[in-house]
């Protein structure tokens, strides 16, 4: 083991203890030493088993290199006292010769505190005026690595697998308005956080408003340029900045006649990976959705399946209009009505046909989120590749449905004014 600071203290220390081995000081076994633990605390794990050790009767003399190695603050320093002059324990320096049983050795001891005191707030002084320095010219000075980055030499890089998922957040808290519905989504790819947790509340809006996506650098609530890149544009900012204003209650209510990502977790690549929504707005203001997969999400569509976009307009369409045909199908009805009948056994099979029927004419009068909702309790999963999509029904979902259709209880459907 290297020999240190804390070693050479510990040998002046010794040395002078066998020095007065004619006074009767044995050195005590244990050692004390609190290394790299900051003195101004009293907090340090070696500190308290000596105050343990002295009210037990252990130890009569506490013998330091300097009085700042014991205490750098003159008020936990005169704690410290107090419980040396309750036990009858005698405090000495080895390099500042005083006495602490007489008043001119307490004065002495307090004079040098407080000097040592000083000198500990005016070394934080400086650490703190660099590190605002150091900010203000958008240097990265440590500490929490936020998604979407990586620290390499003392500097934020880029982690282009992460900045997807960082865009796909913001980009998903616009279009969907509601962090509780993006904290849904997340959940459905299966995407986490940094440290590999599932997406909380408090992660999101924590990610939504940290500065250093903007390419800046903040200290103290103050932005400056940084020196890294961006991963959010100012516009997708200040476009889910501008939903954050308002209440959630407003946004809920706005995001009822917003359009839905009707075939989130449930559409699927060749690549047997799901595909997630996304959009953009182009001149005028027109959104334009679509489905990409993950390889276009982390960047490396080289190596994603054959079709790595999709307009969600088109597929939408075509899977509604599936669905749809399905549901007028002879053998979907009769394995509807045989599902159904596990818990509503008095259920004709015609009263599950008309249900059904009732259903497709009413589809394009329905809510974008109850058409979702429908959707989701319908469809188990839709298979895309270059031969077309796939539609898988769920049966189960199809009997819940027209339990509720053919009975006129449970869910009723939201239409449109």
């Amino acid at each position: 083991m290297a020999f240190n600071s804390l070693d050479a203290q510990r040998d002046a220390a010794e040395a002078y203890i066998a020095s007065q081995r004619a006074e009767g000081w044995v050195l005590v076994r244990d050692r004390y030493d609190d290394g790299g633990v900051s003195g101004g605390t009293l907090e340090r794990p070696a500190l308290r088993r000596l105050l343990t050790d002295i009210e037990q009767g252990m130890v009569d003399v506490v013998v330091v290199y300097k009085i700042d190695r014991l205490s750098r603050a003159l008020m936990d320093f005169a704690k410290l006292v107090e419980v040396f002059d309750a036990h009858s324990v005698t405090f000495v320096s080895v390099t500042q010769s005083f006495n602490t049983t007489t008043s001119m050795g307490r004065l002495m001891l307090n004079i040098l505190l407080s000097f040592a005191q000083f000198e500990r707030e005016v070394i934080g002084e400086r650490i703190r005026d660099k590190v605002a320095a150091s900010r203000a010219r958008g240097i990265w000075m440590g500490g929490y690595v936020p998604l979407g980055y990586d620290a390499r030499d003392r500097k934020l890089v880029v982690n282009q697998a992460e900045a997807a998922l960082v865009m796909r957040v913001f980009q998903g808290f616009a279009q969907l308005g509601s962090g509780k519905a993006l904290i849904q989504a997340l959940r459905e790819e299966r995407v986490t956080t940094k440290h590999g947790r599932t997406f909380g509340r408090g992660d999101i809006y924590k990610l939504l408003n940290n500065r250093t996506y903007l390419g800046e650098a903040v200290h103290k609530g103050k932005s400056y340029p940084g020196e890294h890149a961006a991963i959010i544009p100012q516009a997708l900012w200040d476009e889910a900045h501008a939903l954050m204003v308002e209440s959630p209650r407003a946004r809920a209510n706005a995001s009822r006649s917003q359009t839905a990502a009707l075939l989130r977790g449930l559409i699927f690549g060749s690549d047997g990976r799901a595909m997630s929504p996304t959009h953009t707005r182009k001149s005028g203001g027109r959104l334009y959705r679509y489905y990409v997969s993950q390889a276009v999400l982390k960047g490396c569509a080289a190596d994603g399946p054959p079709i790595a976009r999709l307009s969600a307009d088109q597929v939408e369409g075509a899977v509604v209009a599936q669905v749809r045909a399905l549901l007028r199908q002879p053998e979907v009805v009769l394995g509807t009505w045989q599902a159904a009948r596990a818990s509503a056994p008095d259920l004709a099979e015609d009263e599950v046909r008309l249900a059904l029927e009732r259903l497709d004419p009413l589809w394009d009068e329905l809510f974008p989120a109850e058409q979702a909702r429908i959707v989701r309790l319908l469809v188990d999963r839709v298979d895309v590749g270059p031969a077309g999509a796939d539609v898988r029904l769920r049966l189960d979902g199809l009997a819940s449905l027209v339990r509720d259709l053919a009975t006129g209880q449970g869910a009723e459907v939201q239409v449109a004014a």
